[in-house]
């Protein structure tokens, strides 16, 4: 069996273009300044208010003031944020009784359509919002299975961990700091 030369061209040029193909796991991201707001690690949550798909005006600082941390998950109800939520809903949410969890739909564009989605992925015990412009999206540089965990510091919100939904135990880890 022989391949095309244009297939191994572009496999030469994908391993090639690759920093290091054995990565440390460490983390090699620039420092953030965290005395401003912004979507990194360290920084100040950006505030936001969203509907939830029973039309109510969820805001980030309101919902913050009586819990220790958020949790925000960026879903688009594909198979994979489907086993994400099923796993938070069962393994991790029960656990973090004063966190709230919160799903942003960014994709669905209307609170209908959200509700929708919500309805028929069976998720109607977990509070979803409608980022129907993906301003929060934006906020914080989400996409689709971002976990954005926001801790409670008083009269804001200080980002604690941003990046993608692989497992629970960075979750776990994360919350399990919490004072």
């Amino acid at each position: 069996m022989s391949f095309p030369r244009s297939f191994i061209l572009v496999l030469v040029f994908a391993l090639t273009a690759c920093d290091d193909l054995y990565p440390s796991g460490e983390d090699k991201r620039a420092p953030v300044d965290t005395s401003v707001i912004g979507p990194g690690v360290g920084q100040i949550a950006p505030e936001f208010s969203l509907f939830d798909t029973e039309g109510n005006t969820v805001t980030m600082s309101v919902e913050l003031a009586s819990v220790d941390a958020i949790v925000l998950y960026f879903t688009m109800w594909c198979p994979i944020c489907d086993s994400h939520m099923s796993h938070l809903r069962t393994q991790v949410i029960p656990n973090y009784p004063n966190v709230r969890f919160l799903i942003i739909d960014f994709v669905s564009g209307s609170i209908a359509d959200a509700l929708a989605a919500q309805q028929n992925n069976g998720y109607t015990d977990l509070t979803v919002l409608v980022d129907d412009a993906s301003e929060v999206e934006a906020l914080y540089e989400g996409t689709m299975g971002t976990t954005v965990v926001i801790q409670n510091a008083g009269s804001q919100g200080t980002i604690l961990m941003n990046e993608d939904y692989k497992d629970s135990v960075k979750l776990t880890q994360t919350l399990d700091s919490l004072p």
